[in-house]
């Protein structure tokens, strides 16, 4: 027994090194800083600790800056999980050989980086962009409409950026579920949509969840799509995470930004996994 656990500890110590090293350290590293105060050359002063960044970052200002985020990423998370659903269960159930060339053409967009995807998007729908030289050329439209730097654009690129994240889970767990569960209840005189919503949907509730965690925790960090397709009048709490650091130089408060971000995070995944577990264990 106690050679069982030592040969267990032995393989847990690489990961656990990982998370200590990449994750935990930083992660204090980022709170001890979150609790100093920049001097006049942008530079972080420690010599007095508190929690005045994090007073500030509670301020009423910044409410509309949090419900931004909150918006984008809840949108781009239900929109993701309505297209990568039906995706995935036509991959599942009638993709036969070619189940793993349709994966990987589901991943296929992550081998491209994530700022070209984005600045594809910008020429796709810039007033001289593609979208605009379709309507316009098929007569739907005499001018161009403004589609570039609008919540929908927004929306657009990030749904577009997280899809995968999304597609992967609901495939996972759409392929596990038995289709005799579905024949059965089709036996029972359920009709298609009764079936769904009474045995496929709940039984690959896991797969949702899973999927709607991988895509709402990335796009509420997402600082790239907002600033590129949004312009400036988007604002996020990222983006101003990001113009704090690199433009501001005010290292303490966008730290308290971050930690507060990363707390938040944490603390919804574990909630919304403690439920999980509950749905699939009982």
């Amino acid at each position: 027994m106690n050679r069982d656990r030592t040969r267990d500890a032995v393989f847990l110590l690489p990961g656990l090194a990982w998370l200590v090293i990449f994750f935990a350290v930083p992660l204090a590293i980022i709170f001890v800083v979150s609790l100093g105060s920049r001097d006049q050359f942008g530079g972080v002063v420690l010599d007095t600790l508190g929690f005045q960044n994090y007073l500030r970052a509670l301020e009423p200002d910044f409410l509309p800056t949090i419900a931004n985020s909150l918006r984008y990423a809840a949108l781009t998370t239900i929109f993701s999980i309505a297209i990568a659903y039906p995706i995935a269960y036509w991959i599942s159930r009638y993709g036969g050989r070619r189940k793993t060339l349709l994966l990987i053409l589901v991943m296929l967009p992550f081998w491209t980086s994530w700022v070209i995807r984005t600045y594809a998007w910008m020429t796709i729908l810039r007033d001289n962009g593609v979208v605009n030289g379709i309507l316009q050329g098929l007569g739907i439209t005499g001018a161009p409409i403004a589609l570039l730097n609008t919540d929908l654009a927004v929306v657009l690129g990030m749904t577009y950026g997280f899809l995968p994240f999304a597609i992967l889970p609901l495939y996972v767990s759409i392929d596990r579920l038995d289709p005799s569960l579905v024949a059965a209840a089709r036996d029972l005189y359920a009709g298609g949509r009764a079936a769904f919503w009474h045995v496929t949907l709940p039984l690959t509730m896991p797969g949702v969840i899973a999927a709607a965690l991988l895509t709402f925790i990335p796009a509420i960090g997402d600082f790239v799509t907002p600033d590129l397709l949004g312009g400036a009048q988007t604002i996020t709490i990222a983006k101003v995470i990001q113009s704090l650091f690199l433009s501001s130089k005010d290292w303490p408060f966008g730290a308290a930004l971050g930690f507060l971000l990363i707390v938040t995070t944490v603390v919804a995944t574990v909630g919304t996994l403690r439920i999980l577990r509950r749905e699939v264990i009982g």
